[in-house]
């Protein structure tokens, strides 16, 4: 008999009149779930083969809360903390706190909300906020995340180029927004990857199994990264130092081919085509070789100039961002063999 959580049994399935099979469900859920005849429960067979049943009354009513005490803190860590519990899938955070911490927790409470999608302020006094999520994990696909992250990464990328040949680098002033941008998308793709694994319901409206949404979350992490040195280039080629250079161009064949790869990449996220993304995978091969080389030689120079140790940064970068795009090749694969896997019984 089943008593909670985690327990389980065996039950028979019942022939009723000729044509209907029947199977029991264990009393302490039925009260748990506060089911009553003739409720609705949503019935999903899954590829394994494993039914799964859930109460339709509470498929679209559950709120998760958490309660934070901010005295109880380590010093300066709260912004940590809402970040953890926005990551973790929470619907509502209650912050605590003593009046004489409010003005230094204000601070961290408006960076949290700066750095998230859907969290407003619902409730404030002078010992306690509440923050509430406006924003249902359903309700934004993961692929419109990534297309945004990428579009802020490219964006990001086609000014350096042009930068490098010779436009004002005025164009890389909102740099830092950009970058901003995409660490909230990241945010919030994780976010839902973790609430997609806790609610199959989520998944359901995602359309995409929990393996994919993992795997998704998994390429958010790569352009993020790519993000990270995709700023360290633009601050690099904002330098008056770098640009005066005679050979920075150099960089560019590796950075345009980066460019086409990321580019084929991203359209076999819908296409999935092994060959396509095998030879984008070559190409940044190809690319983080050639940097390898060249990195190479300004290293034996034992008289190198300033100038030349900013263009070693810069081809450092930009072989990390071919790395971080050869991750994200290998993560489509995943995603293509993982779909067309199937199960049979031995």
């Amino acid at each position: 008999m089943n008593s909670g959580p985690g327990s389980v049994d065996v039950r028979k399935i019942q022939l009723t009149g000729g044509s209907t099979y029947t199977l029991s469900l264990p009393k302490p859920w039925i009260e748990q779930m506060e089911l009553n005849p003739r409720d609705g429960v949503r019935v999903d067979w899954r590829p394994s083969g494993a039914l799964r049943l859930s109460p339709l009354n509470r498929a679209n009513f559950q709120t998760r809360t958490v309660a934070i005490n901010a005295a109880n803190l380590p010093k300066d860590s709260l912004h940590d903390h809402l970040m953890g519990a926005y990551i973790s899938g929470v619907d509502k955070i209650i912050i605590s706190f003593e009046s004489q911490q409010k003005r230094t927790l204000n601070k961290q409470i408006r960076r949290f909300l700066r750095n998230t999608r859907g969290f407003e302020t619902m409730n404030e006094s002078e010992t306690k906020v509440e923050l509430l999520c406006l924003l249902r994990a359903s309700e934004m696909p993961l692929t419109a995340s990534i297309n945004r992250m990428y579009s802020q990464l490219s964006s990001i990328i086609r000014d350096i180029v042009s930068v490098i040949g010779g436009e004002s680098n005025e164009i890389l002033n909102d740099a830092n927004d950009r970058e901003a941008e995409v660490d909230a998308l990241l945010y919030l793709v994780q976010r839902q990857v973790a609430i997609s694994l806790d609610s199959h319901f989520v998944a359901s409206s995602l359309k995409l199994s929990r393996n994919q949404a993992v795997e998704y979350s998994n390429l958010a992490r790569s352009l993020e990264r790519m993000m990270d040195h995709a700023l360290i280039m633009a601050e690099l080629t904002s330098n008056s130092t770098i640009q005066s250079m005679a050979n920075i161009e150099l960089v560019l064949p590796q950075i345009e081919n980066w460019q086409k790869a990321i580019k084929q990449l991203m359209i076999n996220i819908r296409t999935k085509d092994s060959h396509e993304i095998e030879a984008a995978r070559h190409q940044l091969k190809d690319s983080q070789n050639e940097i390898t080389f060249l990195e190479e030689q300004l290293m034996t120079n034992r008289n190198n100039a300033n100038s030349e140790l900013y263009l070693f940064r810069l081809l450092e970068s930009i072989r990390r961002i071919c790395a971080y795009a050869r991750d994200f090749g290998e993560v489509l694969l995943n995603i293509k063999l993982h779909d067309e896997s199937y199960t049979s019984t031995q």
